[in-house]
């Protein structure tokens, strides 16, 4: 251990604690390699600070020791963007774990940025309320965490994502100060919003320490149904119609053929309803009374649109339904190691993108293998391409895949995030003016470059 980090460690020590401060490899390992296997890295130093307090004091020494700081929270990002991949101190937010008393009255609970979704989901469910984003990695992600990359997950096309749930921010500087605005008042015109800027920042702005959530009524009645289609198209405006005509949607997700096919291996199943469909809707309706009645109308308004249906009414053929959707990025992970390219296409442009992607990765690399599910209320696709025999795929499928989302006007990250995987692609997205504006944001509140310093921007000279 080099003496820099010897004194850093000293210093720390007298803060969280010598049970919080790993340096070991076996112990600091999991916090270096993402959930993917693809991004991995290395820290001198993990360090998991109690409180606000402690961390704010964490990061002054930190940056005083002249390191730069990765903040993670469950490390289930997917672009590179919370692991220390150029040697970083890794602040571990997953004990800052408390929720408090549910506001019932104002329907909203303050939670601390290493409560994990499903600890959340739990303690809100007592008081008959639902945080309104849903992710199938809800046992790991955090709530700061999801906030920082501003994720999407299934509930998008009611609720928002999680940028629209956050209602008031706690959050450490870089140079120790803390914010802390947590009222929770739905209006509050009294300068910037903070809320706002640290969502989707990815820990480059400030480190999230609580938040205040907007929270919504439990919905008891469900209905979820699997349509199966000949074709994308058919997919995608029967999608568009159940938007219009069920008032009750609460999710309508997607998985194509390949990826279909793989979680089905994976999991030793045959494919639930059209055997040789291209596409299937996973369709939930959600209501204080039973929504069957509405959501079945509503299908069978689509005609010859649907080649068949599967629908569970309790909670046990519903959650077999739902599985073929959240086993997909396991069933890819244990095929192995892909590159996720997680995009948002325009309803009119989706069906060209879905298509054309696999020819456009084979002709980079032959052997490549195309999976594809994502949020079709939303329009969000998640293309994950797997090289031959379960390698990673050549950079260059990345720059075509999302150069074709940019060209047909849509976005190169819908909930990942940008992390360092797509930071040099952001000018797809995004004029330079934008990049001078975000690069003059993040030079006036971490002057130092401390916080996450080699996410989201890309480099200078790009």
């Amino acid at each position: 251990m080099s003496d820099g980090v010897s004194e850093l460690v000293s210093k720390l020590k007298g803060v969280v604690g010598d049970n919080h401060l790993l340096r070991e490899a076996d112990l600091t390992a999991g916090y270096s390699t993402d959930w993917t296997g693809r991004f991995q890295g290395r820290t001198p130093l993990v360090v998991r600070p109690a409180n606000t307090a402690e961390l704010a004091e964490v990061v002054m020494l930190t940056a005083e020791a002249g390191f730069a700081i990765v903040p993670q929270g469950g490390n289930t990002g997917l672009v590179g963007g919370s692991v220390p991949l150029n040697g970083e101190v890794v602040l571990s937010t997953m004990r800052l774990n408390d929720c408090q008393p549910v506001d019932q009255l104002a329907q909203q609970v303050t939670c601390g940025a290493g409560v994990t979704l499903a600890q959340a989901q739990a303690h809100v469910a007592s008081a008959s309320l639902d945080i309104g984003v849903d992710l199938a990695a809800r046992d790991s992600c955090t709530i700061g965490g999801m906030i920082a990359t501003n994720a999407g997950g299934i509930n998008v096309i009611r609720y928002g994502a999680m940028r629209e749930q956050v209602l008031g921010i706690e959050a450490v500087l870089a140079d120790g100060s803390v914010i802390s605005h947590l009222e929770g008042l739905e209006k509050d015109n009294t300068g910037y919003h903070f809320p706002s800027l640290l969502a989707g920042s990815e820990g480059t702005l400030g480190i999230i320490t609580k938040a205040r959530l907007r929270l919504h009524p439990h919905l008891t009645g469900r209905c979820t149904a699997m349509l199966a289609f000949d074709n994308v198209d058919d997919a995608v405006a029967a999608t568009s119609a159940l938007r219009r005509s069920v008032t009750s949607l609460h999710a309508a997700e997607v998985i194509f053929r390949d990826a279909m096919h793989l979680v089905c291996e994976h999991i030793n199943s045959a494919v639930p309803v059209g055997a040789n469909s291209e596409a299937w809707l996973i369709i939930e309706a959600a209501a204080p009374s039973d929504p069957t009645e509405e959501l079945a109308a509503a299908i069978d308004s689509l005609g010859r649109l649907v080649v068949d249906v599967g629908v569970g009414v309790d909670s046990s053929s519903r959650k077999n339904l739902w599985q073929y959707r959240e086993k997909v990025t396991e069933a890819i992970a244990a095929a192995g190691t892909p590159h996720k390219l997680d995009v948002t296409l325009g309803a009119s442009k989706l069906a060209d993108f879905v298509t054309e992607v696999p020819s456009i990765v084979s002709a980079i690399d032959e052997g490549s293998s195309v999976y594809m599910f994502g949020h079709l209320g939303d329009g969000n696709v998640h293309v994950n391409v797997m090289g031959n025999a379960g390698v990673e795929p050549p950079e260059a499928v990345d720059a075509a895949v999302l150069e074709y989302a940019a060209k047909l006007g849509g976005s190169i990250s819908a909930e990942h995030g940008i992390g360092t995987a797509k930071k040099e692609f952001l000018h797809l997205n995004r004029t330079s003016a934008e990049i001078f504006a975000f690069r003059s944001i993040k030079h006036a509140l971490d002057p130092r470059q401390i916080l996450n310093p080699h996410v989201l921007l890309p480099s200078e000279d790009s």
